[in-house]
């Protein structure tokens, strides 16, 4: 019995000495050589807003390498726009290839997101940026290539049209979207005595008007009116509007 519980012993100090060296002997990680990007060759790249699943490009680095114990790199490809030195970027796509494709949609949403408008030919530099572990540690950022394109709008295109507007009831004038609150705005003259309304893609399929005149937007709701010519602006919130159920649309239009 005294032999067996010497040999026990011996052996977890046998164990717990092999573990305590295997910890020592561990090389912490540490930062090695950035990713390199190494495509896309060409950077004008044309988005065309019919064609939005089909390919764009496929951007391509060498990985990253840390000096250590090997551990899972994961990579961020970042988006900013051109000569604001990644000063606010977008990461676009994370993954822990060396390479990522994008649509003409992907491509052109974070264009986007990156701060270009659309119809406005602009540029992005684009880099990829290298980190291990769950705590996204050692940042390795890669080099950088910039892209050019024109982005198209990647939201509806709603309007506003009425004879109180400039163009009256033949066409409308389209409202612009904010990235960040989803709401539609536009500043106009609008001509008193006369009215207007909302409608999607120039038709009038899907349109809005103003039933209560309280503020709220019904599909194919009254004429909304303007008492005093001025320049106002009016600011609509359609993104809860077209799913049943749902609160109604909303807008505010205030003289300027």
């Amino acid at each position: 019995m005294k032999n067996s519980i010497k040999l026990l012993i011996a052996f977890v100090s046998v164990v717990a000495f092999s573990c305590t060296d295997d910890v020592e002997d561990r090389t912490a990680v540490t930062e090695g050589t950035a990713p390199v990007l190494k495509t896309p060759s060409t950077v004008d790249i044309a988005l065309d807003h019919n064609s939005p699943n089909d390919p764009a490009t496929t951007i391509v680095w060498d990985h990253a390498f840390y000096n250590g114990t090997q551990t899972v790199v994961s990579y961020n490809i970042e988006f900013d726009e051109a000569g604001n030195n990644f000063a606010s970027p977008t990461v676009v796509a994370t993954t822990n290839e060396k390479f990522k494709a994008f649509t003409i949609g992907d491509l052109n949403a974070a264009a986007l997101n990156a701060g270009i408008a659309p119809f406005v030919p602009g540029s992005v530099d684009v880099r990829v940026k290298a980190t291990v572990g769950s705590l996204a540690a050692l940042p390795q950022v890669s080099n950088t290539i910039t892209l050019n394109m024109t982005p198209y709008p990647a939201w509806p295109n709603w309007g506003i049209i009425g004879s109180a507007t400039p163009t009256g009831w033949g066409s409308d004038t389209n409202m612009d979207y904010d990235l960040t609150t989803h709401l539609y705005s536009i500043t106009m003259e609008l001509t008193g005595g006369n009215a207007f309304k909302f409608r999607l893609d120039d038709g009038w399929s899907v349109n809005f008007g103003d039933n209560g005149n309280d503020l709220s937007l019904e599909s194919n709701g009254a004429d909304i009116p303007v008492a005093v010519t001025g320049t106002y602006t009016v600011v609509a919130n359609f993104s809860t509007s077209t799913v049943g159920g749902m609160p109604p649309a909303s807008y505010t239009i205030t003289l300027q």
